[in-house]
């Protein structure tokens, strides 16, 4: 099993920035992808980075590129999503997901999740 812990949301302006933290636990992660998705009030969860655990590639949704990054540190097991030039279209709750496997986009992919960490954005 892999559990998940999201921090670092909270509330901010448009144009500030933010970073999240994902600490993961219970088994090698060598072989697993880690993603985050954002889930507005009444939408569906979307897909917003993600990255392998082993080679760190990467890849992120149109919305978000230029704006976010996505990074792990394999020494604390900790994955990052690096969010500058904040919009108020960028609220949401924030989760983490890990899959054994390689990147996939879709939430019915992945395998486990976090109970995710509200981020606001003020206009």
């Amino acid at each position: 099993q892999v559990q998940l812990v999201e921090s670092g949301g909270g509330l901010v302006q448009a144009g500030g920035s933010l970073r999240l933290s994902c600490a993961a636990s219970g088994r090698t992660l060598n072989d697993h992808a880690m993603a985050w998705f954002q889930q507005a009030p009444g939408n569906e969860r979307q897909f917003v980075a993600a990255i392998t655990w082993n080679a760190g590639e990467t890849y992120a949704a149109q919305s978000v590129l230029g704006r976010f990054t996505i990074s792990r540190d394999k020494t604390k097991s900790t994955v990052y999503l690096q969010m500058n030039s904040l919009k108020f279209e960028d609220t949401a709750v924030y989760y983490c997901a890990a899959r054994r496997g390689d990147i996939r986009w879709s939430r019915v992919e992945y395998d486990y999740w976090g109970l995710g960490t509200q981020v606001t954005v003020s206009s």
